[in-house]
């Protein structure tokens, strides 16, 4: 099984939709694929279920038939960061219920497992603690997700920064076009290829995604 944890430089920067395009493609070339997304905030009360867009996505994405309780155990009704949804509910982020989960996925052995973030790198989760906690106890290589727009040269390299910082492998990076002008583009890019600690993996197009060989291609490199 290859197992990465999917990070984005800040909310909203297209980690959702970079992981679904990885599942679908491990997916279209015959391997078993699941995502996980432990915690969630801002969703809504479906038939009793709270139901997050995001992990609906990850779950539909995926070639594992696995119920949204298991893509997602850990979800809230506020969209708000997660350790203040939790507060706000009475209870606490577990640690050991987001490790149990990714466990749980792990023994229907996909081929290629999606672990996403929420937020960015350093997402508090209560009581001093923080999801990046858990996935270096996980020893899980990252993948970054990177918004192109502006700002996104400081988000990334403090993001990598952060990451290497904690010990962890940074197996690549991926450029979402979250704009459809971003001024500078072509620059920003390469100046991220040559100041960035790991390999450009991808480029995703504004509201597209990259053409079938080359996802291919970089399943094959990941798993």
């Amino acid at each position: 099984m290859a197992a990465y944890f999917v990070t984005g430089t800040d909310t909203d920067v297209g980690k959702t939709y970079v992981s679904s395009l990885l599942l679908q493609a491990a997916a279209q070339l015959g391997k078993r694929s699941a995502g996980y997304k432990p915690v969630s905030a801002g969703c809504d009360v479906i038939d009793g279920e709270l139901v997050n867009d995001d992990a609906v996505q990850l779950q539909r994405a995926g070639s594992l038939a696995l119920p949204l309780s298991t893509v997602n155990p850990i979800a809230f009704t506020p969209p708000v960061a997660p350790h203040i949804a939790a507060e706000e509910a009475g209870t606490v982020i577990s640690t050991a219920t987001i490790e149990s989960g990714l466990q749980h996925i792990a023994r229907q052995t996909p081929d290629l497992l999606i672990m996403e973030g929420a937020g960015g790198w350093r997402l508090p989760i209560g009581d001093g603690r923080y999801l990046s906690d858990v996935v270096a106890a996980l020893k899980l290589p990252v993948i970054i997700v990177v918004g192109m727009r502006l700002g996104c040269l400081n988000h990334a390299l403090l993001t990598a920064e952060a990451v290497q910082r904690d010990g962890l492998t940074i197996t690549g990076w991926i450029a979402n076009q979250v704009q459809p002008d971003m001024a500078r583009y072509a620059q920003n890019l390469a100046t991220l290829e040559q100041l960035m600690p790991a390999p450009l993996l991808a480029e995703v197009p504004y509201q597209g995604a990259p053409d079938e060989a080359a996802m291919a291609a970089l399943i094959k490199q990941l798993c």
